[in-house]
């Protein structure tokens, strides 16, 4: 009997290769790519259709999303961290066309699940906030849009970045096929913020990177 079928939104990052690789291991998955058409989506969806040659999905779409509405949909991915200058707030609210498209498709497809590869991080407050709101956008989505079989999930919600990077190892993610750096360069700068956070992640979970020639961070 062949496999259910889910939802993947993913934009070429390490978050979102990891939560295709979880999805893959349940359903045969169909990989959303929203293209912002900012100045980094290009290398990003370079990175989206290396990832797409390596799960094979059952479908892929990309879809036109402007960034009028706040800039943080195509990074959604990464944590909110207030810190880090990336309140919660604006990024939940970036999510909501994203999880809309996702639904839509998830509908069409008669899809199980959504899959996000957003990470809030253990910190009580954003973690506590977020899946509230995930609990809520499940409850509109099973009611009023009908939708009573479709769920978000976002299995990275609570991680770290080095703990991803581990749960990646465990499901076989291609991380060579990612992209965290901000220049569009056919190798990754390593002086950026996403260069440097991926940098640590791996080398705190005390894995090669792929993208770097598998040497030890």
């Amino acid at each position: 009997m062949p496999k259910e079928v889910a939802i993947v939104l993913n934009n070429g990052s390490i978050n979102s290769a990891v939560v295709t690789a979880i999805a893959a291991q349940r359903f045969r998955p169909i990989m959303i790519f929203a293209d912002t058409s900012n100045e980094s989506s290009g290398r990003m969806r370079a990175a989206f259709d290396q990832q797409v040659a390596h799960f094979k999905p059952y479908r892929e779409y990309t879809i036109p999303l402007s960034l009028s509405i706040g800039g943080h949909a195509q990074a959604t991915p990464t944590v909110a961290d207030p810190r880090q200058g990336t309140p919660l707030g604006p990024i939940m609210l970036d999510l909501l066309p994203l999880i809309s498209i996702a639904v839509r498709f998830g509908a069409q497809h008669q899809a199980s699940e959504v899959y996000l590869g957003m990470r809030v991080g253990p910190q009580t407050d954003e973690l506590a906030q977020a899946t509230e709101y995930f609990q809520i956008w499940n409850e509109i989505i099973r009611l009023p849009c009908g939708q009573s079989e479709l769920e978000v999930r976002t299995p990275l919600l609570e991680l770290e970045p080095w703990q991803v990077v581990e749960v990646g190892f465990q499901v076989g993610t291609p991380f060579e096929r990612t992209w965290s750096c901000v220049e569009e360069s056919s190798e990754p700068c390593g002086a950026c913020r996403g260069c440097r956070d991926r940098e640590a992640a791996f080398q705190r979970a005390g894995k090669p990177d792929p993208l770097r020639g598998g040497r030890r961070n």
